[in-house]
């Protein structure tokens, strides 16, 4: 086994023209401490009472259903309240560590009475897990029918780092995130957790493109390769747990955790490696030295470098009318800082500055809803629906 992995990765980076320890196109940008705190804005609860909420998806209606990872259930937020989804049919949930209930997503074609749901779990034991996606049906009531449509590869243990994040583009498919599995000691086979970033014959520490069904996108970058896996989109990954869509440009953004300092903000394109854990800024959690390079060719740097560290969650791109002066500019949920981050970006994509929302909890989830409004799920025992409103 040690064989075939280390022999897959050291193939992949001859092909991809990367090598450990060669000069990259370019520079690494500077880590960034805190940000200048940011003005005219208040934060107001409008429902609480839910263990660990993870994932929002957004009715037209202006009403949302919100995962809860720890208890593994679906709650309505109906305005004023989080009122319990019953779900007939969930597989049974692993909820160890960072595991658990995760992300939704409704299909965005569906508006009637019945709406496809989509949903990112743990599923197994402590000692063999991996994530799963399933679809259920709304009908206004429950969740019901609900069908198993994919499930990452290879199996880990542990309950760390499973990504998780969804994110539906405009063609149709869906993006997924997945975790690299978890840090050293962890092992899965011969290797260590990390270093299945770069073993394409994995799932982990990869965006995966998937159609409506689960099944790998047809015009997915390796489809026609047989030594890559035919659901990745992007690799090279540590933690993904924030996705999001520029609406007119249709660039599509990611927020990573890295290690010890190093969490990333990047900017994805299809088919592209970045780096982990060959290229980051990142140190070790038990020795503190560094991990890998700064600069790898043939990967992409990130174009934010968090140090300390954000621990970025949920990711937004704001478009409404509520801050005029904040339109186009992404918000990144963080954990560690209590806080979100404001990422002013020019028309090139090109990242302009930073200010920082103080929270006082940890932020899970961002997401702008149907009324323009930026929300925030907190990550909290007793987790707090917030909402962002001129101050």
């Amino acid at each position: 086994m040690k064989v075939f992995v280390w022999t897959t990765t050291l193939l992949v980076l001859a092909l991809f023209g990367c090598g450990r320890g060669m000069p990259g196109a370019g520079a690494q940008p500077e880590p960034t401490g805190p940000p200048p705190e940011a003005k005219g804005w208040r934060a107001v609860t409008l429902a609480d009472g839910v263990r660990h909420p993870w994932g929002l998806a957004w009715l037209a209606d202006g009403r949302a259903l919100v995962t809860v990872r720890d208890d593994a259930r679906v709650y309505l937020f109906d305005g004023d309240s989080f009122q319990e989804v019953p779900t007939e049919g969930m597989p049974d949930v692993f909820t160890g560590g960072q595991g658990g209930l995760l992300d939704i997503a409704i299909h965005p074609d569906d508006t009637g009475a019945e709406l496809r749901v989509y949903m990112t779990l743990s599923t197994g034991t402590s000692e063999t897990n991996r994530v799963g996606l399933v679809r259920g049906v709304y009908d206004g009531e429950r969740i019901h029918s609900i069908e198993k449509l994919f499930r990452a590869v290879p199996d880990k243990r542990g309950g760390q780092h499973f990504g998780s994040r969804l994110l539906w583009l405009p063609d149709g498919t869906l993006l997924m995130s997945i975790g690299d599995g978890g840090n050293p000691p962890l092992r899965i086979g011969d290797m260590l957790a990390r270093e299945q970033a770069q073993n394409t014959q994995s799932h982990l520490g990869s965006v995966l493109r998937l159609t409506e069904d689960g099944r790998p996108a047809p015009d997915n970058p390796f489809i026609d390769r047989d030594d890559v896996l035919p659901e990745i989109w992007t690799y090279g990954h540590r933690n993904i747990q924030g996705l999001a869509l520029e609406p007119e440009s249709g660039r599509i953004w990611a927020n990573e955790h890295g290690p010890r300092g190093g969490d990333e903000l990047n900017l994805l394109e299809a088919g592209r490696n970045y780096g982990w854990p060959l290229q980051t800024l990142g140190r070790d959690y038990r020795t503190g030295l560094p991990i890998g390079e700064d600069d790898v060719e043939g990967m992409v740097n990130p174009k934010v470098v968090w140090t300390p560290a954000h621990a970025p969650s949920g990711l937004a791109c704001y478009t409404g009318e509520h801050f005029p002066h904040w339109q186009g500019s992404l918000f990144s949920g963080g954990l560690r800082p209590q806080d979100v981050r404001r990422i002013g970006l020019d028309q090139e994509g090109n990242v302009l500055d930073q200010e920082r929302l103080s929270i006082g909890r940890r932020v899970r989830e961002v997401t702008q809803g149907p009324d323009g409004y930026l929300y925030l799920l907190t990550d909290e025992e007793d987790g707090e629906l917030l909402r962002i409103e001129p101050q």
